[in-house]
């Protein structure tokens, strides 16, 4: 543990621990905090430290490392697959759309325009059917309604009525996809 601990001291009144998420750990002190009292705070939160380290472990562990190869082949799956679950879906709800753009969004799963038009993440290729009907029948609710209202939750309710477990679910597989060549 010393060889990752940081010390910063600066004017402050009280002692404080942090685990970045690269594993290190900063010490944030008063200035005439002694060397004597950091090393016997480190050691009264080593438990704490070492559980804060395994959590990091576990989620490095979980993660989803997107390669090159992946990317192509989702991309292609997903310009098959979406305009199919789209197009099933909007006869099923009684709406209609534009245009179905693919592209590579780093913080979204999909978008519709106030013209109609959907713009899908290429990386849903890489999740389970169910959460890609999910992202399909939230972005085609917002061609009845352009908000999150409650009136939108029940559109997307009546055909995915499992809809507050699938948001949890994509949630997740958002926290773990990394993209090696972005």
């Amino acid at each position: 543990m010393k060889d990752t601990v940081t010390v910063i001291r600066s004017d402050r009144h009280s002692l404080s621990i942090q685990v970045k998420p690269d594993g290190s750990i900063i010490v944030r002190a008063p200035m005439r905090c002694p060397d004597q009292e950091i090393r016997q705070a480190l050691t009264r939160h080593a438990g704490w430290i070492r559980k804060k380290l395994a959590l990091l472990e576990q989620a490095k562990a979980e993660k989803i490392e997107i390669t090159p190869k992946m990317r192509e082949d989702g991309i292609r799956k997903a310009r098959q697959l979406l305009p199919e679950r789209t197009a099933y879906f909007a006869a099923r709800m009684g709406v209609d759309y534009h245009r179905i753009t693919i592209r590579n969004q780093k913080t979204r799963w999909g978008s519709c325009s106030s013209k109609g038009n959907l713009n899908y993440n290429w990386k849903l290729a890489l999740l389970p059917g169910h959460l890609i009907d999910y992202v399909v029948v939230h972005e085609l609710a917002h061609r009845v309604e352009m908000n999150h209202s409650g009136r939108f939750w029940k559109l997307v309710g009546q055909q995915l009525p499992d809809y507050p477990v699938y948001r949890k679910e994509l949630a997740e597989y958002a926290r773990r996809l990394i993209t090696t060549d972005e």
